[in-house]
C-alpha cells in the first residue's frame, strides 16, 4: 500500500517540470532509440537494394496499420487507468488493464489473416507493376505481420505499465528490441560472418526477433514485479462498459494513426500518376527521417499524458495546465531543432540512403535535389506540429479521444491530401510538399478552437 500512496503522490504532487523529465525521458529516450533503429534499417536495405527500399517505403501503410491499432488500442487502456488511478479506483483500473491484454489476441487475428492474403494483392495495386518491388515488399511485410503479436502484446503492456507513472521499465522493452534489431540487421540482409545473406527478409527477421525479445522481457517483468495495477487473468470476463471506455479513446486513436496509412497511399498515388519514383523513395526516407524528431515529441506526449489524466481525475486544474504549458515549450524546442537540421543539413541525411550498386530505377543526382527541396519545405511544418502533439496528448488524457482524431483528419485527409492535389495539377508535383506546411497549420488552427472548447466546459467544472 506504501508504494501505490508513493507512485499516487509522484504524479500529484512532485514538482511539475522535474516530474516532466522523470516522466518523459525515458520515453524520449526509448522513442528516440526506436526512431534510430527505423532509420538504420531503412539505410541497410537502401544500401543492399533500393528496390527493396522502395518496397517498404509502398508498403509501410501496412505497418503503420498494425502499428495504429496497437497503439491506438493501449492509449486507450492507458488513459482508462490513469483516470481510475487519479480516482483512486484500483479495481476498476485492474480491470482496464487486464482488459487490454485480453484485447491484443483480437488485434493480432486481423493482421495475421492480413498477413497471409492481403500483402501480395496490395503490393500489386501500389507497385507499377515493378515485379522486383513486389517480390521483396510481399517477404517483408508477410513475414511481419504474421508474427506481429509480439510487438501487439509489447505496446500494450509499455502503455499499461507508463499509465501507472512507470516509464523505466516501457523504455528498457524498447531498447531491448532496438538493440537486438540494430545488431542482427546487417548479419542477416548482408549475410555478415556465419550468417546467411537474406537481403530484404533479413531485415524482417531481425525486426521480428526484435520485437519477440522486447515482448518476452515485458511479460516477465509484467507478472514477476510488484506494480499498482494487477493482471487478473484467471476466471476473466468481459466488461462491455470497460470494453466501451477503452475504445471510446482507443478507436479515435486507431483512426487517427491509421489516417497516416492512408495519406502516404494518396501522396504515393499522386507521385505515381506524375511518373515521379524519385518522389516515392524520397517521401520514404522523409518519412524514416523524421522519426527522429517527431519520436521524441511522441515520447514527451506519453510523459505528459499520465499526468494530465491523473491530475485530471483528481481534479487539480492548475497542475494539469501546468502540464500542458511545459509540455508546448518543449516539444516545440525539439521541432525547432529539427527544422535547423532539415534546413542546413539536408544533403548529409539523403546521403545516408543508396549507394551506386543499389539504384536502379532512381537517378542518385535526381533523388539528392528532389530531397534537398521536399526537406526545406516540409520541415516548416515542425513547429506548429509541436503543439499539435501535445494537444493530442490533453484529448486523449482527459478521454476526449475523438477531438484528436478530428484533428488527424483536418491534417492528413481533409486538408493535406486534397492540398497536394490542387497544387501538384496547379504548379506541377514539384510543389507538392507545400501542402505539409499548410495542412499542420490548418489543423493546430482546430486543435486551438477545441481546446478553447475543453477549457470553457470540462476544465471549468474542475476546482
Amino acid at each position: 500500500m506504501e508504494k501505490e500512496v508513493h507512485q499516487e503522490n509522484k504524479m500529484g504532487t512532485m514538482p511539475m517540470t522535474k516530474l516532466i523529465i522523470t516522466m518523459s525521458l525515458p520515453a524520449i529516450f526509448s522513442m528516440t532509440i526506436l526512431a534510430m533503429y527505423n532509420v538504420v534499417d531503412s539505410i541497410f536495405i537502401s544500401n543492399y537494394d533500393m528496390d527493396g527500399f522502395t518496397a517498404v517505403s509502398l508498403a509501410y501503410p501496412l505497418q503503420l496499420l498494425l502499428i495504429s491499432a496497437s497503439v491506438g488500442t493501449a492509449v486507450g487502456v492507458n488513459s482508462l487507468v490513469s483516470r481510475k488511478l487519479g480516482a483512486r479506483d484500483y479495481k476498476e483500473a485492474n480491470s482496464a488493464a487486464t482488459h487490454g491484454l485480453v484485447l491484443c489476441g483480437f488485434t493480432y487475428a486481423f493482421f495475421l489473416l492480413l498477413g497471409i492474403f492481403g500483402v501480395r494483392p496490395f503490393m500489386t495495386a501500389f507497385s507499377g507493376g515493378n515485379q522486383r518491388v513486389i517480390d521483396a515488399g510481399v517477404q517483408y511485410f508477410t513475414f511481419v505481420l504474421c508474427l506481429s503479436v509480439f510487438s501487439i502484446v509489447q505496446v500494450m503492456i509499455e502503455k499499461t505499465l507508463q499509465a501507472t507513472g512507470n516509464m523505466i521499465y516501457p523504455m528498457l522493452f524498447q531498447l531491448l528490441g532496438a538493440v537486438v534489431n540494430i545488431i542482427f540487421d546487417p548479419l542477416l540482409i548482408f549475410g555478415i560472418g556465419i550468417f546467411p545473406e537474406m537481403g530484404v527478409l533479413g531485415a524482417a527477421v531481425a525486426t521480428v526477433f526484435g520485437q519477440f525479445c522486447g515482448m518476452v522481457f515485458a511479460v516477465i517483468i509484467l507478472f514477476k514485479k510488484n506494480h499498482i495495477i494487477k493482471i487478473q487473468l484467471k476466471g476473466f470476463k468481459f466488461n462491455r462498459l470497460t470494453v466501451k471506455n477503452i475504445y471510446a479513446v482507443g478507436v479515435p486513436a486507431i483512426l487517427m494513426q491509421s489516417i497516416s496509412a492512408v495519406m502516404m497511399l494518396f501522396l504515393n498515388a499522386i507521385f505515381q500518376a506524375y511518373g515521379s519514383i524519385v518522389n516515392v523513395d524520397v517521401f520514404g526516407i522523409y518519412f524514416k527521417l523524421q522519426s527522429f524528431f517527431f519520436m521524441p515529441c511522441f515520447g514527451l506526449n506519453q510523459g505528459i499524458m499520465p499526468i494530465i489524466g491523473y491530475n485530471y481525475g483528481a481534479r487539480n486544474k492548475q497542475r494539469m495546465y501546468a502540464a500542458i504549458k511545459r509540455g508546448v515549450i518543449i516539444a516545440g524546442s525539439i521541432m525547432l531543432i529539427g527544422t535547423i537540421l532539415m534546413w542546413t543539413i539536408p544533403d548529409v541525411l539523403l546521403s545516408l540512403f543508396g549507394s551506386e550498386d543499389s539504384f536502379t530505377d532512381v537517378d542518385p543526382a535526381t533523388l539528392m535535389s528532389t530531397g534537398e527541396y521536399a526537406f526545406r519545405i516540409i520541415s516548416l511544418c515542425f513547429i506548429p506540429a509541436a503543439v499539435g502533439i501535445i494537444l493530442i496528448a490533453v484529448f486523449q488524457a482527459v478521454g476526449k479521444g475523438l477531438r484528436s482524431m478530428m484533428m488527424s483528419f483536418c491534417r492528413q485527409l481533409i486538408i493535406l491530401v486534397p492540398s497536394a492535389l490542387i497544387i501538384s495539377l496547379t504548379f506541377g508535383v514539384k510543389y507538392a510538399w507545400f501542402a505539409f506546411p499548410i495542412a499542420e497549420i490548418g489543423a493546430l488552427i482546430v486543435a486551438l478552437l477545441l481546446f478553447v472548447n475543453l477549457v470553457r466546459n470540462d476544465f471549468k467544472k474542475l476546482n
